[in-house]
């Protein structure tokens, strides 16, 4: 429990020093964006969040406006992506204004993933684990993306809710440094997905 409320104030903490570096990749995306990802800069996806409630988290957008979003494992949805877009999600960087969700207490820096709402709402009533992974709130990280990457489909969403309460069991303030490092080769990399 001491773990838990240690690491609030450790996320608000790391929150914090991140803002600046949001800040300024956002004025630089608002110079890019018109050339390369033309349309608003921010993108807003309800998302569930612990106990299963649900939040608007933040995105820098990476896609070409769409009227109806048929699905991740939709090719048309990945046609959609910029070339500007491809860049920030193979570094990660396009997850960087969930700070501000960090910051209002709906999510963590480290925890399992936020799915989109009707996609967590599939699951929950198809994977039996699947609930467990929202005991805790969710992660702009974790430890499902450093081993998995993005998932797609019933079982590959199983394997990540097995391995989020493999984390949630395992919580340690040394295995968030271990994924911090992990994602912070993820965006110097950009062997993202």
């Amino acid at each position: 429990m001491l773990f838990w409320q240690s690491k609030l104030v450790a996320d608000v903490a790391g929150a914090l020093l991140l803002v600046p570096v949001v800040i300024v990749l956002g004025a630089l995306l608002l110079v890019l964006n018109p050339l390369f990802n033309p349309g608003p800069l921010i993108f807003r996806q309800r998302r569930m969040g612990r106990d299963c409630t649900s939040f608007v988290a933040f995105k820098f957008r990476t896609m070409t406006f769409a009227s109806t979003v048929r699905g991740p494992d939709d090719p048309v949805e990945d046609q959609r992506i910029t070339p500007l877009g491809r860049i920030l999600r193979r570094t990660g960087l396009d997850e960087l204004p969930q700070v501000f969700n960090v910051l209002f207490g709906e999510m963590s820096l480290i925890g399992p993933r936020p799915d989109c709402i009707h996609h967590a709402e599939r699951f929950l009533a198809v994977i039996p684990e699947y609930r467990r992974r929202y005991c805790v709130r969710p992660g702009m990280s974790g430890l499902s993306q450093i081993r998995l990457g993005y998932v797609v489909g019933t079982e590959a969403t199983r394997a990540k809710a097995v391995t989020d309460i493999e984390y949630i069991a395992r919580a340690s303030f040394a295995l968030d440094l271990w994924i911090v490092w992990r994602t912070f080769i993820t965006v110097v990399t950009g062997r993202g997905d």
